[in-house]
């Protein structure tokens, strides 16, 4: 059996198109010396399409403070990591997330304070640029937690002769539903469906070095679902703000998801932040996100 540190630090260092690669190299440079990792991941590496899409990416940095310097941008960073950003280089478009390196280290662990970045690097991402060996040893470290943490979660939620692949089918659909998801139903499944080889070599690795039963129990997961819900919201309105034309991402990512015809009024887009807080409520109630 495979050794799971070694399938992860496989998969971060395959190739990307050096377009991507162009991109992460702008981002750190954005962030000067306090950018230690930039990690590709989402939508776009899973459909090998680039144009007319969004392009994911985590920057991990070294510290906020030096990662912005004096004012709320590293306060906000802190207290509801992470801060998000638009990004344009050359033809293509982006949207970073900022998390230090001790931040990413524990949101990718059994101690995360929410589900979402374990779930994000529990499926496949690449290590696009680093600052340099002990920086992309230190992304490898974390990243190897995620897969571990995110099956162990599920597995006392899942029938206990459940395979492998129904496992991780059944913790992505748990993960979604701590999250504001502006998603169709069965998108759990078709992440899993995508490259099944990857999922079970990934999963009997990680399963591996699992103690028997699993820590996610009904309890835990009903918490951690009100928690993710509640910080979801707290940084998509943060996002308003920090994000170049933030209010009509919000709208557009909702739109184009599901199937909704949100329109902003001017004053919204004059003020992102204050658009982004009320938009949530009508968004709740629609059940344009869940």
């Amino acid at each position: 059996m495979a050794d799971l540190k070694q399938l992860v630090a496989d998969e971060l260092s395959l190739p990307v198109d050096p377009a991507v690669a162009a991109m992460a190299t702008a981002i750190a440079a954005n962030h000067g010396e306090a950018s230690r990792a930039v990690l590709f991941y989402g939508s776009c590496l899973r459909q090998h399409q680039l144009e007319g899409l969004m392009l994911d990416f985590y920057l991990i940095v070294s510290d906020y403070a030096q990662a912005y310097g004096k004012g709320w941008m590293a306060t906000a960073n802190r207290l509801i990591p992470p801060n998000v950003f638009y990004f344009e280089h050359g033809e293509l478009a982006s949207k970073y997330a900022v998390l230090s390196e001790a931040d990413f280290d524990r949101e990718c662990g059994p101690e995360a304070r929410s589900t979402s970045v374990v779930a994000r690097f529990a499926q496949p991402s690449r290590l696009v640029w680093s600052s340099g060996k002990i920086a992309r040893e230190t992304v490898v470290s974390s990243v190897r937690q995620c897969a571990p943490a995110l099956l162990g979660w599920a597995r006392p939620l899942a029938p206990r002769d459940a395979s492998i692949e129904a496992l991780w089918k059944r913790a992505f659909q748990l993960t979604f539903g701590a999250e504001l998801r502006a998603e169709r139903t069965d998108r759990s499944a078709s992440i899993v469906d995508s490259d099944p080889d990857r999922y079970r070599r990934f999963g009997e690795a990680a399963l591996a070095g699992l103690p028997p039963g699993g820590t996610g129990t009904s309890r835990w997961w009903k918490r951690m679902q009100r928690k993710g819900k509640l910080l979801s919201a707290l940084r998509l309105a943060k996002a308003s703000a920090t994000f170049a034309g933030g209010a009509d991402y919000i709208a557009w990512k909702i739109n184009r998801h599901a199937g909704t015809k949100i329109e902003l009024k001017p004053w919204q887009r004059r003020h992102p932040l204050l658009a982004g807080l009320t938009l949530l409520p009508r968004l709740l109630k629609s059940g344009a996100v869940r």
